[in-house]
């Protein structure tokens, strides 16, 4: 009985080739995920920063609040980040309570946000396959108010 030998030739073309499938599939994965995570955190930020200056340059705490979530949703939606929802919140630190518009108060806007991976299956939920978000700018209201005491200076 003879038994015969195996030819090789060629194998490791189809080990290489199934070796850089698996492992280049999820390393592109991972790539596009990052990519996305950071384009999501950019405008995360931006959308903080411009609802911020969008409260300070309201006349009143409620048009200010209104502004803001205008200002965040459009810089969202400008930096192509469509699908993003995001939370605003504004809290002000003044040292006579009341309105949020005066000289010496600052103000904190924090938007909370999330990204949704690429490429993810539905499989895995609505939330899975999301990654979280959230940035914070504060505010100076005096840069953008004329204090009070200025106006009575002024001619």
């Amino acid at each position: 009985m003879s038994r015969r030998r195996r030819d090789d030739r060629g194998s490791a073309l189809v080990e290489f080739t199934w070796l850089a499938v698996i492992l280049i599939v999820p390393l592109v994965w991972i790539v596009l995920s990052v990519f996305e995570v950071q384009r999501g955190a950019f405008a995360t930020s931006a959308a903080a920063r411009a609802a911020g200056r969008a409260y300070a340059l309201a006349p009143d705490d409620a048009t200010g609040l209104e502004r803001a979530n205008a200002a965040a949703r459009q810089v969202l939606a400008d930096q192509g980040s469509d699908g993003q929802e995001a939370t605003v919140s504004v809290s002000c630190e003044t040292p006579a309570p009341g309105s949020c518009h005066v000289g010496t108060a600052v103000i904190t806007v924090e938007i909370t946000s999330s990204v949704r991976l690429p490429m993810a299956p539905e499989v895995l939920g609505r939330d899975a396959a999301s990654f979280a978000l959230s940035a914070t700018h504060r505010v100076p209201i005096g840069q953008y108010v004329e204090s009070v005491a200025d106006q009575e200076d002024s001619p």
